[in-house]
């Protein structure tokens, strides 16, 4: 197993989501810094803007139907745009606070969102509790709340478990909550140190967090990424670190983990599982390290390829058609100074790349 770039687009500000056009290939919708939702070709590299937010957009997700997308950004709003005649025709004002991270369910019907706030809670600089709820979840089709459900802000992550059943969110002080969407019911909780840090060097304040999460193949499992302790918060020198937790029948137990030797030191803000699950790829912003794109075999947690990109990856999934090694990895590079006419530099990045490789596994 290799990884490789195959082609790479440029974009105006930096990606922090991506979605794959429904019902087309070669089409991709960018959420980016600039508060745009661009509409990508992965043929061509041309792209239009669909809708913008008042802030950095957050968050994309084409619905199944081809003909909607639904954008979240940190202005604490939802958008569903028209992709025929390029419109918003709804907007909810979901948070008071940022949207950290958004997720759609599998089948369409469902839009998760969570937000929250770091702010001093006590003399331990704990977070405050929050002032509305950290998690939400909306129907795609008429925009009304379906569920709401307290965490600790602030929560940086959410997802939907495969048979559409549940939502998990974790924040930053590692701790997880898992809820059943049709009856509201908390389903299961806990709490991890390794994901949180407490900074002694230039700053004093808990830094890190479960930056994204994922539910593994017959969701019995939760893995998680994020940033391993460390006591600088402005080097985000922590541990590139993923986790696995059993969660179901009322125990939950950490299963796998990153090995030190695997690893370096960066921020993991992105997961994503081959089509095969025989491995993953976790990815995100490096501080040092060999790379800051790696392949892990799923069933013995160990790296099996790995990659630096020379960027931040925000956002990491897989394509479809037969060449199911193929890979789009969307983030940025350093803005850089301005040109002559005093116009920055392009820095939005989507990648494309490949695995080198088809099968089940890891060579």
């Amino acid at each position: 197993m290799k990884l490789e770039t195959t082609k790479t687009i440029e974009l105006p500000t930096t990606v922090h989501d991506v979605s794959l056009a429904a019902n087309e290939d070669s089409m991709l919708w960018a959420a980016c810094l600039d508060g745009g939702i661009h509409g990508v070709s992965l043929d061509s590299g041309d792209h239009f803007l669909l809708g913008r937010h008042r802030r950095y957009a957050s968050g994309v997700h084409a619905l199944p139907d081809g003909e909607t997308v639904i954008s979240a950004g940190y202005d604490g709003r939802l958008h569903w745009h028209d992709v025929k005649s390029r419109t918003c025709f709804r907007e909810i004002q979901a948070h008071r606070f940022w949207s950290w991270q958004s997720a759609l369910s599998p089948n369409g019907k469902w839009i998760a969102s969570s937000t929250g706030q770091y702010l001093c809670g006590g003399y331990k600089y704990e977070p405050a509790p929050e002032s509305e709820p950290s998690v939400k979840v909306y129907s795609t089709h008429t925009g009304d709340l379906v569920a709401a459900w307290s965490h600790v802000p602030p929560v940086q992550s959410v997802t939907f478990s495969r048979d559409g059943r549940y939502v998990a969110a974790g924040n930053l002080m590692g701790e997880v909550r898992v809820w059943e969407v049709e009856s509201g019911k908390l389903q299961a909780q806990w709490a991890t140190g390794d994901f949180t840090g407490w900074g002694i060097i230039k700053g004093h304040y808990y830094t890190g967090g479960v930056f994204s999460l994922a539910f593994g193949p017959g969701d019995d499992w939760i893995y998680l990424i994020g940033m391993g302790s460390t006591r600088d918060p402005a080097a985000g020198n922590g541990k590139q670190l993923w986790q696995a937790y059993r969660w179901r029948d009322g125990e939950v137990q950490k299963v796998s983990e990153a090995a030190g030797s695997d690893t370096g030191q960066g921020l993991m803000e992105t997961l994503a599982f081959h089509p095969t699950d025989a491995w993953f790829l976790m990815a995100g912003r490096l501080e040092s390290g060999q790379w800051n794109v790696g392949a892990f075999d799923r069933a013995s947690g160990a790296l099996q390829s790995s990659a630096d990109f020379k960027g931040r990856i925000c956002r990491a999934l897989f394509l479809p058609g037969d060449e199911d090694e193929r890979f789009l990895l969307a983030g940025g590079v350093s803005q850089g100074g301005p040109k002559e006419g005093r116009k920055f530099r392009d820095f939005g990045r989507i990648w494309l790349g490949t695995a080198g490789f088809k099968g089940d596994g890891a060579d």
